[in-house]
């Protein structure tokens, strides 16, 4: 979001109403900054709701601001005339309660997973009254939401979709290559190990289990995996050290040169169990780092199969996962191939193209809400 209404600064006036803000010159914004509330994020997401719109309506009336435009990530305001839809509550739910009766009971017991699984079901309600409102602009990150939408909300109209741009100054083959010694040496991993990296949180979405699984059919390999993840690691310890695999996982911390990771890794893996659009293994990409991702991710959308990435058609086939880990393993010239097309194939997809894209969606908005208004006063005595 950031580099998107960074984007937009020169051709737009553009207000901020947010709780904390990072990584914005704030000479090119007017922000407004809503107090956080102290106490579960639930509580603070319901006084954020009321806040933000409160507030807004606070200046448009006593301070005479008018916006010609609302631009929401998600249904985090019920009168936004455009949301980014990041992700779709309704089927991850969906996804989650599909589970064994074990899995879900460790996936939502206890009082933070309480907590979880009350804020996913505020947010499908959000999104149902958000997303059925055809007033509303729905802007996709990958085409797959679209079948989601339609399938949970009945939204059948053509969205239009924005892959995320990618900062190519950060992320690059000659950056990486350039990283390489030192940040395995960091890691301490020799020169032997044949290293798989993913990145983020919720481990069982983003498929830890069938990684897991993977890697417990290639013993015989001198593979390891870093997953580097901002959560406990303690709950998948378990199944780590049911399958013996506690010398080849190792779970790191999320950093700022996030190129670090990308450098010490010889693969990105993305098996997802439902991803709208994972950053990271199109990050990877960006870097020359072969991926492979599952088609319940968004990235496998910028990715043709066996040319520029490999794709998992079934998330939880650990079988088909360990057979294309291996094959990138012997097969060096196959590995560096995929990864040099990997990285242009992610050349076109630039925060500048975000920007002209997002330019073009709103200008229609803008446009379509003139002409309504201009039909009203026509009609009116």
């Amino acid at each position: 979001m950031v580099e998107w209404i960074s984007q937009l600064a020169s051709a737009y006036e553009i207000h901020i109403y947010g709780q904390r803000v990072e990584d914005l010159d704030p000479s090119k914004f007017t922000l407004h900054r809503i107090p956080k509330l102290p106490g579960p994020h639930l509580f603070n997401f319901l006084w954020w709701f009321a806040a933000n719109r409160l507030r807004r309506e606070w200046d448009q009336r006593f301070r005479g601001i008018r916006y010609d435009l609302v631009f929401s990530p998600g249904p985090n305001c019920l009168d936004a005339d455009a949301l980014s839809v990041h992700i779709v509550f309704a089927e991850y739910m969906r996804r989650i309660m599909s589970e064994p009766a074990s899995e879900q009971r460790t996936i939502w017991n206890g009082p933070r997973r309480l907590h979880r699984a009350l804020y996913y079901r505020l947010a499908a309600f959000l999104e149902r009254c958000a997303y059925t409102n055809p007033n509303i602009t729905l802007i996709l990150i990958a085409k797959r939401t679209g079948a989601a939408l339609a399938k949970h909300y009945g939204r059948r109209d053509s969205c239009p979709v924005v892959y995320v741009g990618l900062d190519h100054e950060t992320f690059n083959s000659a950056r990486r290559a350039a990283l390489r010694e030192k940040a395995r040496a960091e890691l301490g991993l020799g020169n032997d190990r044949f290293i798989l990296l993913l990145i983020g949180n919720d481990w069982r979405n983003k498929g830890i289990p069938v990684l897991l699984n993977a890697l417990a059919e290639l013993r015989d390999l001198k593979v390891d995996l870093l997953f580097v993840t901002s959560e406990d690691p303690t709950p998948w310890r378990e199944i780590v050290s049911a399958r013996n695999l506690d010398e080849r996982i190792r779970a790191l911390p999320p950093r700022q040169d996030v190129e670090f990771y990308y450098a010490a890794a010889d693969v990105y893996v993305g098996p997802s169990l439902e991803d709208t659009f994972a950053l990271p293994p199109a990050e990877a990409m960006c870097c020359g780092l072969p991926a492979i991702v599952s088609s319940a991710n968004g990235t496998s959308e910028i990715i043709t199969h066996g040319l520029d990435g490999l794709i998992l058609d079934d998330p939880r086939d650990a079988s088909g996962l360990a057979a294309m880990i291996r094959r990138l393993y012997e097969d060096r010239g196959f590995r560096e191939e995929l990864g040099q097309r990997a990285a242009e194939t992610t050349r076109k997809y630039t925060w500048e193209n975000n920007g002209r894209e997002l330019a073009a969606i709103f200008e229609g908005i803008l446009a379509r809400k003139s002409g309504l208004a201009a039909e009203t006063l026509t009609q009116e005595p």
